[in-house]
């Protein structure tokens, strides 16, 4: 790789040792103020490309890319890993999910990034802001797509989604972290993670996120979670910000066509999960027209009156579903059962302890089971999403990710996270153990930027009782329930993530998979839809027989055989987004739902998908 890191001044006055560097041209184009800290650009040609980092297919699917120095890696080979590891991460590359030769595709893309990190009003950390212009950029169809990061994912969380669909088509795409990633700081050295991916300690460079001091025992905090900042209300303006990132990089990158506005460079907005979320919160509040179409994936998002939050129903399922999911219907779901077929211990103790309080009445597991069932169905969960939902209860995700985001909603530290929870750095033996440095130096590139994983752990919200994590869960669920000035505090930071409604033109698309046990759709999309509707706008909405929310787990045996992948149904509502806006393709006021049906055990057929 050709590095070429260019001294951008925020202020008037440059610094001096920048102004001893020679200018190129782009140097001298527009900067948004809302930069902190200069932009790093760099070349990627030559086994190095934008959209695999030379890895193609086979190498992004297959075992981690090496580091040769694994306590000192480069800033190259850290982007190599965390471009794979937000791959993995997101899209099936499994040998049976037809990734390549039903849909999508790795071709190599030559071509630029420019990085930096921004900041909105009145945060007190910045998020990343990354642009990748191929070196096919269509200058004729000027085009630049925005996404940010799915879940809670660093700058590269939309690259397959986004990067794949946009970059060989001849776009810019715009990513942001939206304050979410793995820039976490140990302060057990006092680290952090630079604008490069490569760590330092506080005060020797501008790191991705700077908690204020605490003592060396304090464990790890985490941007989204210990900011303070409550990143989620802000994402909205996070995608609007890269947006603008990348029209004046584009600026930069091809002077002589400036300048690029949203006038004569359609600027298309799409993210899956948070990030689908994230693109519908932008949506809302573009009151200048930057966005010429929006394409939402399986999205997070709220609609104050209408719908749940995330925070409601996934503390409600983390309590209730372990005992639901013992309910004989759910006998034969993927992760239903024990490898023996039983159903697991834990699940069953919940039962008892539900009964025990006094919430769940039978005197069998079978009546308990039933009764914890029924419940969830009254507020609202589907058959469908509970069945899907067992993988999330099997890999005890709810509770990692409501001890997060109570903290996040919360606005504490990292030492006073809500309930008693905290990070923690362990060793292989999962004992607490400081981090060494190559498991420390990974972090930005492999993290998924909630923990645990990657040598740190959970810790926290536990008792001696037969259902350890039971008292914790009653303590975040009570953050949502209760009255007290906490729970006052997470209802206010909830409240602070609802959408507001998309101007009337805006060719808008939803899509969702009916399966999703993660972000039902009862309480996300389809509340969002009806409300669009209510409110006289016309939204496509997809709801996609077969697809859940992780794509990367069909790649597991059996869950697969169950599922549909849900993006190259992304794909698909991208490509007719690009021939309304430069073919002139009508915009259709509906489209039936395609007729999807399960791969089974066998390879993924086009037909399958019930695309046209």
């Amino acid at each position: 790789m050709n590095l070429r890191t260019f001294c951008l001044p925020l202020l008037a006055l440059a610094l001096p040792a920048c102004a001893a560097l020679p200018s190129p041209p782009e140097a001298a184009m527009t900067h948004p103020g809302f930069l902190v800290g200069d932009v790093r650009v760099t070349d990627h040609r030559d086994h190095d490309d934008l959209l695999s980092a030379g890895l193609g297919l086979a190498g992004l699917a297959g075992a981690p890319s090496p580091i040769a120095d694994p306590a000192h890696p480069t800033p190259a080979e850290l982007r190599r890993r965390a471009i794979q590891a937000n791959w993995k991460g997101i899209a099936d590359l499994g040998p049976l999910g037809g990734y390549g030769t039903v849909y999508g595709g790795v071709p190599d893309v030559p071509g630029r990034e420019y990085q930096a990190f921004a900041r909105v009003p009145g945060a007190s950390q910045p998020h990343r802001v990354l642009l990748q212009v191929p070196d096919h950029f269509d200058q004729t169809h000027r085009c630049l797509v925005v996404a940010p990061s799915s879940g809670s994912r660093g700058v590269y969380g939309a690259i397959s989604l986004a990067g794949a669909w946009g970059l060989p088509k001849g776009c810019a795409v715009a990513y942001t972290d939206k304050g979410t990633g793995p820039g976490y700081f140990d302060y057990a050295d006092d680290s952090g993670v630079q604008l490069d991916g490569t760590r330092a300690k506080r005060g020797e460079a501008m790191l991705e996120f700077e908690p204020k001091p605490a003592p060396i025992d304090a464990g790890i905090a985490v941007k989204q979670m210990h900011s303070g900042d409550n990143p989620e209300a802000d994402w909205g303006r996070d995608v609007i910000q890269a947006a603008r990132f990348g029209l004046a990089m584009l600026d930069r990158a091809f002077p002589e066509q400036a300048p690029f506005t949203p006038q004569n460079t359609r600027i298309i907005a799409t993210g899956l999960s948070n990030g689908g979320g994230a693109v519908l919160q932008a949506a809302g509040l573009d009151d200048e027209h930057l966005f010429a179409g929006v394409v939402a994936l399986e999205p997070n998002v709220y609609v104050a009156g209408h719908g749940r939050p995330m925070y409601d129903y996934a503390t409600e399922a983390a309590i209730w579903l372990p005992c639901a999911l013992t309910s004989p219907r759910f006998a034969r779901v993927p992760f239903g059962r024990a490898p023996d077929g039983s159903v697991p211990p834990a699940w069953i103790q919940r039962c008892a302890s539900l009964h025990t309080d006094g919430r769940l009445p039978g005197a069998t597991v079978a009546a308990q089971g039933e009764a914890a069932y029924e419940r969830l169905r009254s507020h609202g969960w589907t058959d469908e999403a509970m069945a899907t939902a067992a993988s999330t209860t099997a890999f005890d995700l709810w509770r990692v990710i409501v001890a997060g985001y109570a903290s996040s909603y919360a606005r504490t530290g990292a030492t006073d996270m809500p309930c008693g929870f905290h990070y923690v750095t362990i060793d292989k033996d999962n004992h607490p153990a400081l981090a060494d440095a190559a498991t420390r130096a990974a972090w930005w590139a492999d993290g998924s930027g909630i923990p645990p994983g990657n040598g740190i752990a959970l810790r926290g919200g536990m008792d001696h009782s037969d259902d350890p994590t039971l008292a914790g869960l009653d303590c975040l669920r009570n953050l949502w329930t209760g009255d007290g000035s906490e729970a006052r505090t997470v209802h206010a930071s909830v409240a602070a993530t609802a959408v507001k409604l998309p101007r009337a033109d805006l060719p808008l698309w939803v899509l969702h998979g009916a399966g999703d046990g993660l972000l039902p759709t009862a309480f996300s999309s389809e509340p969002y839809v009806a409300w669009l509707r209510s409110e006289g706008r016309s939204p496509l909405y997809w709801r996609v027989p077969y697809a859940q929310h992780f794509d990367a787990f069909l790649a597991v045996p059996g869950f697969g055989a169950a599922h549909v992948p849900l993006m190259p149904y992304g794909y698909a509502a991208l490509d007719r987004m690009w021939a309304h806006l430069f073919e002139g393709a009508p915009w259709p006021k509906a489209l039936p739902t395609p007729a999807a049906s399960a791969r089974g055990e066998g390879m993924l057929r086009r037909e399958m998908l019930g695309l046209p």
